[in-house]
């Protein structure tokens, strides 16, 4: 099979879909499909919110075209699956974006047709969950009239060093010809290079594994936050430390949100429970990450009623809504655990974000974004966006009693009370 002989679908024009799209669009006949025209329109413009791609790298893929039409994707021959897979209100996977889009791709692809899935899911998901939908869909038969491969997504949002060509790419395919098949087609525009893994199942594990353990070895240092917290010492300290030995991760203690990091470990727990086995440490690590917003509100208010502050009524500002700094991203943002927390403690609660879009965190949480930050009894720097790092947080101060907490430990120490 020639790459170029085949026209190339991305499922879902996100934070992941649209590099790939814009990368294979540079070399392929790519088409880029999602479901929400408003987003197919700003991009056939060249505009891109999420700022992942600029205007001229969108116009320079020439063979890139946009669309929300199901029946634009008949003509095509390859399908890259990249739509969200979140977890619902209980932790558990919510696979219906997946389940919907595999339909979609079953009632209009051809024989011969291949499918590779980018969305991050548990072992085992797209050969037991993706391939039956495809099959009842099209009448057609896996691994005879159509085939499959996974390569996860290592999209990391506003990271303008390590982006989709410079990260190595995990490739898998669902036959071996498939594999080379997918990891040729990878290679062709990953200058990283690319990973043939030896089934599906080992490159779903991979991507589960990748944020499973990160999510633990931050869920580590929080414990240590809330232990040194009750001591009366300084974590980031401690950590300067012990990061003085040459083999000491140097993870920092926060809030553990976004698409990737606060998601996947219950992906791969759910895996494991369905057979049988309860995981210990998986699930730990995430009920600690899971708690630190409520200790963070929990932290301000203490010190709040320690300067003699009435709580009730008293106005609060969270710097910073999105889940990470610099980013316009503000899926599963646990900056909302301390706004809620604070809300029910009887605090007035203004949010100021630089870098989000305020339709999206009214549409996704019900919360108002300030445009004129006024005067506060508590001030909590929760992202460190560059705009917040000099800013002036003297003029936002209610008076001398005021607090300032810092969860990022990017602020001056001397002009806050507390830092995480």
């Amino acid at each position: 099979m020639e790459i170029s002989n085949n026209k190339i679908a991305i499922i879902g024009l996100g934070y992941v879909g649209l590099p790939l799209a814009v990368a294979f669009g540079s070399k392929y006949t790519t088409l880029g499909f999602d479901v929400n025209a408003f987003r197919v329109d700003e991009l056939s413009k060249g505009i891109d919110r999420t700022l992942e791609s600029d205007s001229d790298k969108i116009k320079a893929a020439t063979y890139l075209t946009f669309s929300n039409s199901v029946k634009d994707l008949e003509a095509c021959d390859i399908f890259i699956v990249t739509v969200p897979t979140p977890i619902n209100q209980f932790k558990a996977p919510d696979l219906q974006p997946l389940l919907k889009a595999s339909e979609m791709i079953g009632k209009v692809m051809k024989k011969g047709a291949i499918v590779i899935y980018e969305s991050t899911v548990y072992p085992g998901c797209t050969e037991e969950d993706c391939v039956p939908i495809l099959e009842k869909y099209s009448q057609k038969t896996f691994n005879t009239d159509f085939f499959c491969g996974y390569s996860p997504e290592r999209i990391n949002p506003g990271d303008k060093i390590n982006t989709l060509t410079t990260i190595k790419k995990v490739t898998s395919g669902s036959t071996p010809e498939i594999a080379t098949f997918v990891d040729e087609l990878y290679g062709s525009i990953i200058t990283a290079g690319t990973y043939k893994a030896p089934s599906i199942k080992v490159a779903e594990a991979s991507k589960a594994i990748e944020n499973a353990q990160r999510d633990i070895n931050i869920s580590f240092v929080n414990e240590l936050a809330l232990i040194f917290d009750r001591i009366g010492i300084d974590t980031n300290d401690v950590l300067e430390a012990a990061g003085t030995k040459w083999n000491f991760l140097k993870y920092k203690p926060g809030l553990v949100g976004g698409h990737c990091i606060g998601v996947d470990p219950y992906y791969l727990a759910h895996k494991a429970e369905s057979l049988g086995y309860h995981p210990q440490v998986i699930l730990s690590g995430r009920r600690v990450n899971d708690t630190m917003g409520m200790f963070i509100a929990g932290k301000v208010v203490k010190l709040m009623i320690q300067k003699g502050t009435n709580i009730k009524g008293a106005k609060a500002l969270l710097l910073g809504v999105t889940f990470k700094e610099n980013c316009p991203d503000i899926r599963n943002s646990k900056v909302v655990d301390i706004y809620n927390e604070l809300v029910q403690f009887g605090l007035e609660v203004d949010v100021f974000d630089p870098h989000a879009d305020s339709g999206q965190v009214k549409s996704e949480y019900n919360i108002d974004l300030t445009k004129t930050p006024s005067k506060y009894d508590a001030i909590i720097l929760t992202v460190a966006h560059k705009e917040f790092i000099n800013l002036d947080l003297e003029l936002l101060k209610n008076g001398n009693h005021t607090i300032i907490f810092d969860s990022k430990a990017a602020l001056d120490r001397n002009l806050v009370d507390a830092r995480l």
